[in-house]
């Protein structure tokens, strides 16, 4: 059966080739650095299950270690000049977005059509798995219409990846830290000081502490599935799905929606709001989050509206 093994697998092999690219890139002072970032983030995806709980705990301090003292640099690795890409836009103007347009398209059908096959593709699995092999299918059909060397994506993968640095896996480190949290009974301990505070019966203020709390757990964690174990296990599943019977399809969609109205409000979300500033030159590091907070505000009261009304539907 295909599952997380699979997508895994994908991630591994991909991290491996940036990894392989990055120690021979001589354009790069930090190669080293890269390289073992990389190859370790690698290391995590194709051995993980087999190296235990603190087997990936030393691998997750040195990856820390690596990107807390510095160590990596930008690659200097160019595949094509601005005039060529410059020329190859103006040839092929919008259908240079159709590669893209196929992992959405196949990631929606495949959805549905791997559900349908549960003794082929894992059902719990089956968005993964599907956004996985869009994924591949981009990279064949990019391949075939622009004939790149074949090194070419993986090059261009990983410019992209040393802009970013870092920050790339800090959502992987965030949602991580919200699974401790809530096996640690930080959410039990959120739930009983929110039970005191929400007046007995009010279904709303009930409603407005569980999308409030998701969007400010956001800001402080820096991401949504962070905050989403906390605030599930603290209002979310006890008392508006078990005490006022809430729908849990629309507590929890809507409720990540609230909790991501908060990662457009915040720096610690750091990959998404501080690195395009600084992929930008932008003077101002806050700028993306300055831009973001007007529509941020206004989405966060829509989505603890729709929780209300449409989760509480009678």
């Amino acid at each position: 059966m295909i599952g997380l093994p699979f997508i895994y697998t994908v991630a591994g092999l991909t991290f491996t080739a940036f990894a392989a690219m990055s120690a021979i890139d001589r354009g790069n002072a930090k190669r080293l650095g890269n390289t073992a970032f990389y190859g370790l983030l690698a290391i995590s995806f194709l051995f993980g299950d087999r190296l235990g709980d603190l087997g990936n705990g030393v691998l997750v301090l040195a990856i820390v270690g690596i990107a807390g003292f510095g160590l990596m640099g930008r690659g200097a690795g160019v595949t094509t000049t601005p005039e060529q890409r410059q020329a190859e836009a103006s040839r092929r103007r919008e259908k240079l977005f159709l590669p893209a347009l196929v992992i959405p398209a196949v990631a929606l059908a495949g959805t549905f059509l791997f559900k349908a096959a549960p003794a082929i593709v894992d059902p719990r699995q089956a968005t993964l798995v599907a956004l996985t092999v869009g994924v591949l299918i981009a990279l064949v059909a990019g391949y075939a219409w622009f004939r790149p060397a074949p090194a070419t994506p993986f090059d261009e993968g990983r410019r992209l990846m040393d802009g970013v640095g870092w920050a790339a896996i800090l959502p992987q480190m965030l949602a991580s830290l919200g699974a401790v949290f809530a096996l640690a009974g930080v959410g039990d301990v959120v739930g009983d000081l929110v039970k005191g505070a929400i007046p007995a019966g009010s279904l709303f203020a009930a409603v407005l502490a569980y999308g409030l709390g998701m969007a400010l757990f956001t800001m402080v964690m820096g991401n949504a599935f962070a905050a989403f174990p906390v605030m599930a296990a603290a209002i979310g599943v006890p008392i508006l799905i078990g005490d006022f019977g809430g729908d849990p399809a629309v507590v929890a969609a809507i409720g990540m929606l609230a909790g991501f109205c908060g990662t457009l409000m915040t720096p610690m979300a750091a990959n998404f709001n501080l690195v395009p500033a600084a992929l930008l030159d932008l003077k101002d590091k806050n700028a993306v989050i300055r831009a973001q907070v007007p529509t941020a505000l206004p989405l966060l009261a829509v989505n603890i509206l729709f929780i209300w009304w449409f989760g509480f539907a009678r």
